[in-house]
């Protein structure tokens, strides 16, 4: 059985859609707890056979429909702070867009070694850190201005997402426990806000420039959907101490696929 066209401009092989459905599937999971989906998605599409400016664009049409849903079941649960998640979402669409426009005239790879020294940083930080038994159940506020905080957070972590993106989700969710003082579960909520935004923001331009393949990404985008759902559920249930586990994880994945990006240029 020969390989499957898929919208006249890339070939999968026959169990090439599958395989990507149940990729995205566990990208939904992962990314609800502590964001890196992509570090699952992205190489699946590529591995299938989608050119780079495809897969890209495929994975931000596929990507944003689980992120919207683990962002609604963490509303419905009571863990957006909803203070700051308006203000958040809009910041985190100026800063997507504006990343994107930085893709114009600076090659991401140059970011590739500062990305991979915070992640770096970001591991220690978590494996050190007091145990989440021990967190508070509510958002403890460490600083005065929470709102502009935020939206610092999402115009800056929102640009990255733009401008190149590995480890968004994950950044996000550090940044909000350790500048804002969210219990780690918290934080992966108030993160899905920022990173719908970015999502969103990303997928319109990719849309516009005609580089989504849509028969590739709405079957993954229903099964980001189911795993973004099962992933928020089992954030909400596990709390903190299975985000903690889960985020230092996908940390340490992003770390070595970084470091062998580098390694083989």
């Amino acid at each position: 059985m020969g390989d499957v066209v898929v919208d006249g401009l890339a070939a999968l092989p026959p169990l090439g859609l599958p395989l990507l459905v149940g990729a995205a599937f566990a990208a939904g999971f992962v990314d609800a707890i502590a964001g890196g989906g992509g570090i699952l998605t992205v190489p699946a599409l590529l591995a299938a056979g989608l050119p780079p400016h495809l897969a890209f664009g495929t994975n931000k049409g596929q990507a944003v429909w689980g992120t919207a849903a683990a962002l609604v079941k963490f509303a419905r649960a009571g863990l957006v702070d909803r203070s700051r998640a308006r203000p958040a979402f809009v910041a985190g669409i100026a800063g997507s867009l504006g990343g994107a426009q930085l893709v114009l005239l600076l090659p991401p790879a140059t970011l590739r070694p500062l990305v991979l020294a915070l992640l770096v940083v970001v591991a220690v930080w978590l494996a050190l850190r007091r145990s989440p038994a021990a967190a508070p159940a509510t958002t403890t506020t460490t600083t005065r201005h929470p709102v502009p905080v935020a939206v610092a957070i999402a115009v800056v972590v929102g640009a990255y997402d733009g401008f190149f993106g590995p480890g968004t989700g994950t950044f996000l969710i550090v940044l909000h426990a350790r500048l804002l003082g969210d219990a780690l579960d918290r934080a992966s909520a108030n993160a899905k806000v920022v990173n719908a935004a970015s999502n969103l923001a990303a997928l319109a331009l990719f849309a516009s420039r005609g580089v989504v393949v849509w028969s590739v990404a709405l079957p993954m985008a229903l099964a980001q959907v189911a795993g973004g759902t099962v992933g928020s559920h089992v954030a909400i249930r596990g709390g903190a101490a299975v985000v903690r586990r889960v985020v230092l994880a996908v940390v340490v994945a992003l770390v070595l696929k970084l470091a062998r990006d580098l390694v083989v240029g």
